[in-house]
């Protein structure tokens, strides 16, 4: 055993990387900013007078506002796995700049005070904000997506934990750390493959291999109960500096997901309601928000009604809306209201059925309301009585939990929380069609409950507006 210990490369965890590019993308949108107010000056033969009174009394404060709308644009990417490739990138980017573009040719043409709304410095800062947002973009992308391919990470515990993490591990591209090998206890499983990879030894190597091949993490994926000479080797490999993490932690880093496949029967207990539970600053927030979004959405489909009503009456007549029940927080029933998207026989024996995509009962204004999400508004109304909220898992019928829950571990735990018109699953994933979708969508439902925040609740109202006007809804 050599006596030196293995440094490992620099790491940026997820969040990390996220904080490190919101900073980026703030700061070239701050120099587009400054270059729009230059520009302004010179413009304006300022040039040689320039002061803080320009600051002061020329340029407006909203002005100063469009480095955070002009992030508000971008929020699709924040997402690190998308930020990893360019071709996403260069989307998301054009299209915030083509977002911005149409809001600078509104400014432009009903502005009624140019001398202080100036509409040249509005276009420099757009035109600049995409140029030097995809630089700093393919900066990150060149430096620092790819660091992962200087992690070199052996993986112990070849069992059904481990396969799946090789499983996930090649979806990825560029791949976010080099996974070199398995180790396992058990000599049947040694010199064999698991999906692709060989299984090259056992826990008492764990130290030399480590030193052999460079590696610099460990992941622990083994399934039972551990062995103490293999928890004594994990904490001597951590005192060597090696970075160690566990398989659900990581399956959570790379897909945002919660392994409910690969958890202990006592997770639920030991590890969910303890993280998930919220204080009351939380919840009074959550509520704050919560009123405000029924408020504003209810008066947007106040103004938008009489046309969908119109439509809907003219496609496939009456009713314009539907009630129906639904399982909230703690398992207890409301009745929903949504705007009728199907035929009017759509269960016409009596029986619940799962809706699908390009199921044959949505009718074509139907399939319209469902791309643009327009069918869940009247739900505001259900978030205004406190019986939704605007983000959480979705609302679920009675018929359904009592089904899912026999089938899907740790299923009724997303009735922790409030149901959501929107959500974590809801923007991540689509329709649910079989129970294997409806247990990959709960992996994001408690996903959200375990990590949920004001911050990731506005990330998710804003990734759903993004979805609406793409037209993307599920």
């Amino acid at each position: 055993m050599a006596s030196e210990t293995t440094k490992p490369s620099w790491r940026l965890r997820p969040g990390e990387k996220r904080a490190l590019l919101i900073l980026g993308d703030l700061l070239m949108a701050s120099l587009a900013l400054l270059a729009g107010i230059y520009y302004w000056f010179a413009g304006d033969a300022w040039l040689k007078q320039f002061s803080l009174e320009f600051f002061r009394l020329r340029v407006q404060f909203w002005f100063y506002l469009l480095p955070g709308a002009w992030m508000l644009l971008l929020v699709e990417a924040y997402d690190v796995h998308r930020a990893a490739h360019w071709g996403r990138t260069l989307r998301t980017v054009m299209l915030a700049g083509l977002v911005g573009g149409i809001a600078y040719l509104l400014i432009y043409f009903t502005a009624d005070e140019p001398g202080r709304i100036n509409r040249r410095a509005i276009a420099v800062f757009i035109a600049l904000a995409m140029l030097l947002t995809l630089l700093w973009r393919w900066i990150y992308i060149r430096w620092v997506a790819t660091q992962g391919s200087q992690r070199r990470a052996l993986v112990v515990g070849a069992g059904g934990n481990g396969r799946t993490l090789a499983e996930i591990y090649k979806t990825f591209n560029p791949p976010p750390f080099n996974l070199v090998a398995f180790i396992d206890d058990d000599p049947e499983k040694i010199g064999k493959d698991i999906a692709g990879y060989r299984i090259i030894g056992g826990s008492d190597k764990l130290l030399r291999l480590i030193e052999e091949m460079n590696i610099t993490d460990v992941v622990v994926s083994i399934t039972g109960e551990m062995m103490g000479e293999t928890f004594q080797t994990l904490l001597d490999v951590q005192e060597r500096g090696i970075e160690i993490i566990r398989m659900p932690t990581l399956y959570e880093e790379l897909l945002g997901r919660v392994p409910i496949h690969h958890l202990e029967s006592d997770w639920i207990i030991r590890s969910f309601v303890d993280e998930a539970r919220s204080g009351g600053l939380f919840e009074v927030s959550k509520r704050f928000v919560d009123i405000i979004a029924s408020l504003v959405g209810l008066a947007i489909l106040g103004l938008l009604m009489p046309f969908i009503a119109l439509a809907i009456l003219i496609d496939s007549g009456w009713p314009i809306f539907y009630w129906q029940e639904r399982l909230g927080r703690g398992g207890k029933s409301f009745n929903i209201v949504k705007i009728r998207t199907m035929r009017q026989d759509a269960e016409k024996e009596g029986k619940p059925q799962m809706a699908g995509e390009n199921d044959p009962r949505v009718t074509r204004v139907g399939n319209f309301m469902r791309m643009t999400r327009l069918d869940e508004m009247p739900q505001f109304w259900n978030v205004l009585r406190g019986e939704m909220s605007a983000v959480g898992p979705r609302a679920e019928r009675a018929q359904w939990v009592a089904t899912f829950q026999e089938e899907i571990p740790f299923y009724r735990a997303r009735l922790l929380v409030k149901p959501g018109i929107t959500g974590w699953a809801q923007i991540n994933y689509g329709y649910a069609a079989t129970v294997e979708d409806t247990a990959v969508k709960l992996e994001y439902d408690l996903y959200y409950i375990k990590h949920k925040s004001i911050i990731m609740d506005l990330v998710i109202m804003l990734r759903t507006v993004s979805t609406v006007l793409g037209r993307k809804g599920r």
